[in-house]
């Protein structure tokens, strides 16, 4: 009974020890990468959040989103530089009206002192001034020469301004002993000498010459000058 009951048992305890290896086995290689991961741990993986929102999105999509920032930035410039651009040009469009502190009532009325003489002879020309202390010839202005009777007393005088200016640059009586002589090498001038002319406010002798754009109008301007100075004769005489 003894003999053939031991290796009955030997052989059970050694499949015993063979089975418990195995399962040791097994359970090494399902722990040390012998099996695919549990279906826990993907889930755990793929449900874990994301750490921010740039994390999250793709590295394109959010260089997009700087870029889209960054781009918006200039539009709201320029959006506040038109708005201040219609504020001006609302202020530059703006009707201001100022009252004047003096209101006048009439225009101003300019006197020239020729308001009660008439023209009878008018023509353009140059006139120069001797000087006696420099010897020479000095040009005293360029406008119309006119010849001014007055309405009264019958009497003439020769009036010139300066153009643009009106600067009265001769103003004298045309008196009987006054003597046009040519000038020298000209037939479009005349010189003569008047012993009081006032075109500076004073009575002072001058001795002045004139000229004109050509000889018909020199010789015309003779032809005034002489009547003027008939004229003159018989007022003084009257």
């Amino acid at each position: 009974m003894a003999d053939s009951t031991t290796p009955t048992t030997t052989e059970s305890v050694k499949s015993a020890i063979a089975d418990a290896a195995q399962t040791v086995t097994d359970e090494a290689k399902a722990l040390f990468g012998g099996s695919k991961p549990s279906s826990t741990a993907a889930t755990t993986t793929t449900t874990e959040e994301p750490k921010s929102i740039a994390e999250a999105a793709p590295a394109g999509e959010s260089k997009k989103t700087e870029d889209t920032a960054s781009s918006e930035k200039p539009s709201t410039a320029a959006a506040a530089e038109g708005g201040n651009d219609d504020d001006k040009a609302v202020e530059e469009e703006a009707d201001v009206h100022f009252e004047p502190v003096i209101k006048l009532d009439k225009a101003v009325e300019v006197t020239t002192n020729e308001e009660s003489e008439e023209v009878v002879f008018k023509m353009r020309a140059k006139l120069f001034r001797f000087v006696q202390e420099s010897n020479e010839w000095k040009e005293r202005g360029t406008g119309d020469v006119k010849f001014l009777k007055h309405k009264d007393n019958s009497r003439t005088r020769l009036v010139m301004r300066r153009d643009k200016t009106l600067k009265v640059c001769a103003n004298h009586y045309i008196v009987p002993d006054m003597s046009l002589s040519p000038n020298v090498g000209s037939d479009r001038s005349w010189v003569y000498a008047t012993a009081a002319d006032v075109s500076e406010g004073e009575a002072t002798a001058e001795t002045l010459a004139i000229r004109f754009a050509n000889s018909d109008n020199a010789n015309a301007f003779k032809d005034a000058f002489e009547q003027a100075q008939k004229d003159n004769a018989a007022a003084l005489k009257a």
